[in-house]
């Protein structure tokens, strides 16, 4: 909603007194020139006029005035969506920038960041997670989170399961509110790409260029990374980060569920053996 609104506000100067029939690309064009000499990001911008597409289709398929006609008369427009070839490259970071990183940040901050590397979750997940979802598997003694899909990118559930260090941590947090997992000063947070992490950023001596990622999302590269490096087979890596295109194969029963937890394990002894291996 805070992005959405944002979006909106930036949006307003230049289509915010058209009715919504005169807003199509001939009219929201001086808003992509502006954002793009402001320095912002195509794919920024694109996220930005996802939201006029979404009212648009909103307002022609649903939203009905007093006599029941559509807010919107016909199909919504489509819009040509820019891309400047200025995508920036992910950073996964290695486990020496791991726990430089972990220990300049807050400590909410470095949970949720913890939570990110070992489970490959997207920050909007992250943020939003709720007790009512952490399951207890009792025939293996683990937990995992089953998100609804509501809250996921793709709208389907989203299982989550933890090893036993994200584990500890989240069990840790318990009594520390009520609702919401992840929370600061009794309220939950709702970013984790906030000042705080573009400090830790700054101060764990991470790179500053401008054309990398330097966010929440370079940990779920991180954990896909991972992943390939301890041999966890395709499927598997698919179903752990949440890709859902048909051709997953992995069930949730209890069974199969021990495929996951032991590539998620997997990880997290690498580290260890890392640690091993470069103390010889």
């Amino acid at each position: 909603m805070e992005r959405d609104t944002y979006a909106l506000e930036e949006l307003d100067p230049h289509i915010g007194n058209l009715p919504l029939e005169q807003i199509h690309q001939g009219t929201i064009q001086g808003f992509i020139a502006k954002r793009k000499a402001d320095g912002v990001s195509s794919g920024t911008v694109r996220r930005e006029l996802a939201v006029v597409r979404r009212i648009l289709k909103l307002a022609a398929l649903y939203w009905r005035d007093e006599a029941g006609k559509p807010w919107l008369e016909g199909q919504p427009p489509m819009f040509r969506l820019p891309d400047w070839d200025d995508k920036k490259k992910p950073y996964p970071i290695s486990h020496d920038e791991e726990r430089r990183l972990l220990s300049v940040m807050p400590q909410h901050l470095s949970n949720m960041t913890l939570f990110a590397l070992y489970t490959g979750a997207r920050e909007s997940v992250i943020a939003q997670l709720r007790w009512e979802w952490l399951n207890h598997i009792k025939e293996i003694d683990r937990y995992v989170f089953l998100v609804p899909g509501d809250f996921t990118k793709n709208g389907t559930d989203c299982l989550i399961p933890l090893n036993i260090r994200v584990q500890a941590m989240v069990l840790s947090l318990k009594d520390t509110h009520p609702e919401r997992v992840f929370v600061y000063r009794d309220k939950p947070v709702l970013r984790m790409h906030n000042s705080g992490w573009k400090l830790a950023w700054k101060k764990a001596g991470l790179p500053m260029d401008k054309t990398i990622q330097k966010g929440p999302h370079d940990m779920r590269h991180t954990f896909a990374r991972r992943l390939r490096s301890a041999m966890v087979p395709h499927e598997v890596i698919k179903a752990l980060l949440h890709h859902v295109d048909g051709d997953v194969t992995i069930n949730y029963a209890p069974a199969q569920l021990e495929e996951l937890f032991r590539a998620v394990d997997a990880i997290l002894e690498q580290k260890t053996l890392l640690r091993v291996v470069n103390s010889i």
